[in-house]
């Protein structure tokens, strides 16, 4: 094995040296050269936009991509492509896979049927969503993502080298100042003196240096505003897409007839809306019910159901346990207490979310949803 064992010994000792003199510069036995302000304060500003930056690209990278390990190995795939410096292939979204599922399903399902004209209609759909859904991603990828990821792997490793150097130049500089302080002899003190305007000179150039590429974060953040807002476009477009392609979906789908209704009992097809209060409903049946004359039920034409001259059927009643406390709205309803037991029944052309309830000699309308049958 080739190797310098004296320039091995001489960057050991270095190391050393540093090491022992960061420590006595942290417990303040050393002198320490200070930064100039304004390039602390690019330091700190380049700090916190590396930072930010960083955590931005990784969740920009999770919202376009949040299963990175997945049956299709997207991210491994894409590391392989990245480190052989070719581009990655168009890969199928899975809103076009699950289009593709759809329209295979309604080939074996039938596409004369209800279901598998349906499920080509919304395959169909499902497989444009999943190609808006491509030109997003690619599309962020090229615009925001990827000068994301320059500045991190480019700009910034070579700031992080510029400021390791300017570190290792101001070690030098301190050590070279703390051995004209020790220098006895003029010769040793002028030689030490010689050291310390070289260092000097080299620690002022590479503080220029990494200067100039601090001051760069500026364009660096002109350059991301600009992706930015190339960002946002793409994803209102994106979503502009979805939102007309669900449109036209809901219209498409409005114009097939609703073939599952067709299982449904016809005289009860049709659905009332349920009371909001008892004082506004209509004894009688609604337009949707119908309804017929019982004898032992006084009733008009267009007039409510008249409670006391309802007469208790021979059959159908039940017990029933009140659920909760209610208020009679008027004269034909029952108020109720919580717990208490009540009979109940029903009477032809009486609303179904109420039942007759009867408590001694009181009888009244009663809310279904306040009662729990018992027998």
């Amino acid at each position: 094995m080739d190797f310098n064992l004296k320039k091995l010994t001489s960057d050991a000792g270095v190391f050393f040296t540093r090491a022992v003199q960061f420590t006595e510069e942290k417990l303040g036995s050393a002198e320490k050269t200070e930064l100039d302000a304004h390039l602390e304060n690019l330091i700190a500003r380049a700090d916190c936009t590396k930072n930010w930056t960083e955590k931005i690209f990784r969740q920009t990278e999770v919202l376009l991509q949040p299963n990175p390990i997945d049956h299709t190995g997207a991210r491994i795939e894409e590391f392989f492509y990245e480190k052989l410096d070719k581009k990655i292939p168009s890969r199928t979204t899975n809103g076009e896979l699950l289009g593709q599922y759809m329209l295979d399903a309604a080939k074996d399902f039938g596409p004369g049927t209800p279901y598998g004209s349906t499920l080509i209609t919304v395959g169909e759909y499902q497989s444009r969503l999943g190609g808006a859904e491509r030109e997003f991603l690619q599309t962020s990828a090229i615009n925001f993502l990827t000068p994301l990821r320059n500045f991190l792997e480019g700009d910034w490793r070579t700031i992080s080298k510029e400021r390791r150097l300017l570190e290792n130049r101001r070690l030098d500089l301190d050590i070279c100042k703390a051995r004209v302080k020790k220098a006895k002899q003029a010769e040793a003190k002028a030689a030490a003196e010689q050291e310390l305007r070289v260092a000097q000179t080299e620690f002022d150039r590479q503080a220029e240096v990494t200067r100039l590429l601090l001051e760069g974060i500026s364009s660096t953040h002109v350059n991301h505003l600009r992706c930015l807002h190339e960002f946002v476009e793409a994803q209102a477009t994106y979503y502009a897409q979805c939102h007309q392609y669900m449109q036209e979906l809901q219209k498409e789908l409005s114009r097939y007839p609703n073939s599952f209704a067709s299982n449904a009992n016809p005289s009860t097809s049709a659905t009332c809306p349920s009371p909001v209060s008892s004082a506004t409903l209509p004894g009688v049946s609604p337009p949707c019910l119908a309804s017929s004359s019982t004898p032992g039920i006084a009733q008009e034409p267009s007039g409510p159901l008249k409670i006391p001259d309802v007469q208790q059927p021979s059959t159908g009643h039940r017990k029933a346990k009140v659920l909760y406390d209610y208020d009679a709205h008027d004269t034909s309803e029952l108020s109720l207490l919580a717990d208490e037991l009540i009979t109940v029944y029903t009477v032809p052309g009486m609303d179904p979310d109420w039942l007759v309830g009867e408590r001694g000699n009181q009888k009244g309308k009663v809310p279904v949803t306040y009662l729990e049958l018992l027998s």
